[in-house]
């Protein structure tokens, strides 16, 4: 025996709706929800399907005092429908006139773009220049290390770099200092330290030679 289908939203709209129509009442949500399964709309729906139509404007809603109250009559609704009708009848006459726009433009912009040998070479001239252009822009940019701001960022790049490294030395030596004066019978540990780590006898300052930054590019 197959499982009785339930109803569906416009179903259960439906059904709530013909109870306002029939008692043409005010109804509090909780007396909703004891009507509703009588018309086959379980309690726990009747909450949702009946905001459902205020929020199309089936159903009328108002706070009384501390209560809320629902309520519709078949005029309200008729008028309602009658609203929405022309609303979609004036939309509609709005799209047609658009679509006679759009068909007439697009009509006007085919003119001078029939198909003839001077169309296609003109496409086809456009499309070589679009290729040039970006067969130059690509090689343009193999350049861009030549560019004057690239160079001079750059530049700012390496001298940044070259303050920092040399704010670490300072730093390192100053940390030299202070061991040897605090412990001077652990001279050979430290030195021996020192040299694990990389701080070698060479060990100074970093001191960059003036090199101007040029690429050969061939003209």
């Amino acid at each position: 025996m197959s499982k009785k289908r339930g109803l569906s939203l416009e179903e259960k709209r439906e059904k709530m709706l013909q109870i306002f129509y029939d008692s043409q009442d005010f109804y509090l949500l909780k007396e909703l929800e004891k009507l509703g399964p009588r018309k086959g709309v379980i309690s726990q729906s009747v909450k949702d399907v009946v905001q459902s139509l205020v929020d199309d404007d089936l159903v009328s809603k108002d706070k009384i005092g501390t209560s809320v109250y629902f309520w519709s009559l078949p005029s309200c609704a008729g008028n309602q429908l009658r609203n929405v009708s022309k609303k979609l009848e004036s939309e509609l006459e709005s799209s047609k006139k658009r679509h006679v726009e759009l068909v007439e433009q697009c009509e006007s912009l085919k003119k001078g773009r029939e198909d003839s040998d001077a169309r296609e070479e003109a496409l086809s001239e456009l499309k070589d220049i679009e290729q040039k252009y970006n067969e130059l822009k690509e090689e343009m940019g193999q350049y861009a290390d030549n560019d004057p701001a690239t160079v001079e960022a750059m530049k700012e790049a390496i001298k940044v770099s070259q303050e920092a490294c040399n704010r670490w030395t300072d730093n390192i030596f100053t940390l030299r200092q202070w061991c040897s004066n605090n412990f001077p019978q652990a001279k050979e540990q430290l030195e021996h330290l020192y040299n694990e780590v990389g701080i070698t006898e060479d060990f100074d300052y970093i001191e960059l030679p003036a090199v101007t930054l040029v690429k050969q590019v061939d003209e």
